[in-house]
């Protein structure tokens, strides 16, 4: 990619980066068939009798959803879902196929639900790429604390990791670093009036590949299960880096077999990485090595039928992919979307 794509202003959204991007890469092939809802569906291809299959497995009521973040609560098998354009927070739970609207458009005045994560306790973290991160009881929908960005420069608060300590760390797309929020510093700012400010854990300006001022880097990021470190992408790059826990070195992850480019949300599941590409409509499989500074690129395939997917999250063996339809009507286009929006189940991969 070019320098000259990778250039947006300070304060224009992440869907100015990935519009620029998109403009060159092109989506991937029309699907062949269509499920109940008309939402696309894939049948196994005749010379890939492997082919991943994806489906519709829950819708998200309303006209103009655009959603992109998608969160599990492990305990109870529930999932949630924000939608970029209003910030409303739905709730999906086994055995009903629409979903509930838990947090409306506008609560507790966010305008928009980025990354989504529920941690070891029930709680469910929800990002707002302009302000922070906001922490909710999902049961009484009650708000716990508000971490908000220090300063007035341009920021993106996009995705966010829960590691084993209980820890939450969040990505800014802007400013290529990575804040952290401590059990501790729940406690205490729910002591002090439920705010408090987000503080820095992992700078990674200087460890990535150049880019241009006001380039969208940062995106998807998970936990090392062992609680060792955190792998987080660079999404304009199309690199992937450790960040460790312990130390807080920042070394770059070797590649193979492909790279990151486009990388959105993360899922890492037994030493297996996966991640959605956006605007390039496909999905990635990585092995990665047990140190965490290795990854080779085990599959990849590409469906238009994906719908621009900006995260994912596994459960069962299958994958629950995010269609944000963002280039219908939402912040990458012009056009109509398909209602309704969904959540998809891939299987295959």
């Amino acid at each position: 990619m070019s320098r000259a794509l990778s250039r947006v202003l300070p304060h224009r959204t992440l869907a100015v980066a990935v519009t620029a991007l998109a403009a060159v890469l092109p989506l991937g092939p029309a699907a062949h068939a269509t499920d109940r809802h008309g939402t696309p569906s894939v049948r196994p291809a005749a010379h890939h009798p492997l082919q991943p299959r994806i489906s519709a497995a829950y819708e998200l009521p309303g006209g103009r959803v655009y959603p992109e973040g998608i969160a599990a609560d492990p305990r109870t098998g529930t999932l949630y879902a924000g939608s970029y354009a209003d910030g409303t927070v739905y709730r999906m739970t086994p055995g009903h196929r629409v979903a509930e609207v838990l947090l409306p458009a506008g609560t507790d005045g966010r305008t928009t639900a980025n990354g989504l994560k529920v941690d070891g306790a029930g709680r469910l973290w929800v990002t707002d790429s302009t302000a922070g991160v906001s922490v909710y009881d999902p049961r009484t929908r009650r708000l716990l604390a508000r971490f908000d960005v220090p300063g007035q420069d341009a920021r993106f608060v996009n995705d966010l990791a829960i590691a084993p300590d209980g820890s939450a760390y969040l990505t800014d797309s802007v400013r290529a670093v990575v804040y952290r929020v401590t059990p501790g510093q729940i406690a205490r700012a729910r002591a002090h009036g439920g705010h408090a400010v987000l503080t820095p854990r992992f700078d990674l300006n200087d460890a990535m590949e150049p880019h241009d001022p006001g380039t969208y880097t940062l995106n998807g990021i998970v936990a090392d299960p062992t609680g060792r470190y955190l792998l987080t992408v660079d999404m304009t790059g199309g690199d992937l880096y450790r960040l460790d826990l312990s130390s807080g070195r920042i070394r770059k992850v070797a590649l193979h077999g492909g790279d990151l480019r486009l990388a959105d949300g993360l899922e890492l599941r037994h030493g297996t990485l996966w991640a959605a590409h956006n605007t390039s409509n496909a999905i990635s499989r990585w092995r990665v090595a047990a140190d965490g500074l290795a990854a080779r690129q085990e599959r990849r395939f590409t469906d238009e039928t994906l719908q621009v997917p900006t995260t994912l999250i596994r459960r069962n063996g299958t994958l629950y992919v995010v269609r944000s339809q963002f280039d219908k009507g939402g912040p990458l286009g012009d056009g109509t979307p398909q209602t309704p929006f969904t959540v998809a189940a891939v299987t295959g991969i």
